[in-house]
């Protein structure tokens, strides 16, 4: 099986890399790894990494859909998916341009710093009628219902609508039931 680490070709573009790295440093960024590369960060908040890929390497903005992007460097990895996050490809040392970098790099810590960021899209929790219907019937499955985040009780809702048959919904209903009850969430096995 392939793996699909971004970070697998670093070795291509050692010298490359180091030479981002050097002017990275002349920021007031933080470098941390994540997601097995280089990250740098301001406050705790992402604002660009660097990697090697099999024909190029690159910075990438986390928000970089902000950038102004005079000289028309960045673009978009994933169009289509990725909301805000902008690539600069570079295929040679010679292509680093340490004045033009350090401008755009200026210009996404202050974005950063201003809170300008793409920020996740709310899906509308699913819904389902024989659930909606089983907590109105209910006081108590209801009141302890209520008791939940948001976020557990969309995982309840989720799992009842994604149902298709009525025999499958009242079987996970019968399974819920008693974890509702017993203010338990529908994934806190899986948490720590």
């Amino acid at each position: 099986m392939a793996d699909n680490n971004p970070w697998q070709s670093n070795h291509l573009w050692e010298e490359e890399l180091g030479l981002l790295r050097e002017i990275i440093q002349k920021t007031e960024l933080t470098e941390t790894k994540k997601w097995g590369g280089e990250v740098y960060t301001i406050n705790n908040k992402n604002v660009l990494g660097i990697g090697g890929f099999k024909n190029f390497f690159t910075i990438w903005f986390w928000n970089g859909v902000f950038l102004k992007d005079e000289a028309k460097v960045l673009v978009n990895a994933n169009e289509g998916v990725t909301k805000g996050l902008r690539q600069w490809r570079f295929t040679s040392k010679d292509e680093i341009n340490e004045k033009l970098i350090l401008h755009y790099i200026t210009e996404a810590i202050e974005n950063e710093k201003a809170g300008l960021s793409i920020k996740p899209e709310k899906k509308e929790a699913m819904k389902c009628d024989y659930f909606d219907n089983k907590l109105n019937c209910d006081k108590d499955l209801k009141n302890a219902f209520e008791k939940f985040s948001p976020y557990k009780q969309k995982e309840f809702w989720e799992y009842m609508a994604t149902a298709k048959q009525e025999k499958t919904k009242e079987t996970r209903f019968e399974k819920i039931k008693p974890m509702i009850l017993e203010n338990i969430g529908l994934n806190d096995k899986y948490r720590k």
